[in-house]
């Protein structure tokens, strides 16, 4: 079962409960042993999600491809089994093949990188994945960091909780560059009896409405990675914004 979304397809299968009980032995099995042989993972503030009564996205910095298998097993259970991951449209779901697997092993969800992808017809999909109680996980920067540094995140994930009525979850990585940077197919150890050091900081989500602005949002999102030690780039309108406030402030009546 898939349902076209602007010409991609939602491998809604993927939520099924025969699909489910897979990717939990898949996640919690296959991919946490390999990952535990070469990184030791640290999770602090999972505590923070009992407060959350629904949906959330879990909107998260993206350095590597160990970033989602290491973000979904770090999660409580109840919230992994019952949350999705959005993948590059243009990249994950160019082949079919490729597009099953993923959408298996880390129950991905379509999302357009582009334009071309802001209609509703191309947004359904995630209407129904809320309404269904699913939360989502989301990489605002688009694209994998290359130098490690967090680019300025889009305000798409802002945009999408304050439509849906879901709380923000921010989510910071630390140490997956370093065990599988880009271009890299698996991890490595950095040295034979040493394991990679891999943190997973869930901060408290935040609420989203309507009249919000989303470069705000965006920014207490990019504050929380900064206090976790990440190299952050403020959204340059934000930017502006305050650069066109110190100046009214400055001139003279």
């Amino acid at each position: 079962m898939a349902e076209e979304t602007s010409g991609v397809p939602d491998q809604a299968w993927a939520r099924t409960l025969p699909a489910r009980a897979a990717r939990e032995g898949i996640v919690c099995g296959v991919f946490a042993g390999l990952i535990g042989l070469y990184a030791k993972r640290t999770v602090t503030g999972a505590e923070r999600l009992d407060a959350l009564d629904g949906p959330a996205i879990f909107v998260a910095n993206h350095a590597s491809h160990a970033d989602t298998p290491v973000i979904l097993r770090s999660l409580p259970g109840a919230y992994r089994r019952c949350t999705a991951v959005a993948a590059a449209a243009d990249y994950f779901y160019t082949r079919r093949l490729l597009a099953a697997a993923v959408s298996l092993a880390f129950c991905t969800v379509p999302l357009q990188r582009q334009g071309g992808g802001s209609g509703a017809d191309a947004t359904a999909h995630l209407s129904r994945l809320f309404a269904d109680g699913w939360s989502l996980v989301l990489y605002p920067e688009g694209t994998r960091s290359r130098d490690g540094r967090v680019a300025p995140l889009r305000s798409g994930a802002a945009l999408m909780a304050a439509q849906h009525g879901v709380p923000i979850v921010p989510v910071h990585i630390g140490g997956t560059r370093t065990a599988m940077p880009t271009g890299q197919y698996w991890m490595h150890r950095p040295t034979p009896s040493t394991r990679h050091p891999i943190t997973v900081s869930i901060g408290a989500p935040i609420a989203v409405g309507a009249g919000d602005d989303r470069v705000e949002t965006m920014e207490q999102v990019r504050v929380f990675m900064a206090a976790c030690g990440a190299d952050t780039t403020p959204d340059p309108k934000l930017e502006r914004r305050r650069a066109a406030r110190a100046g009214s402030v400055g001139s003279p009546a």
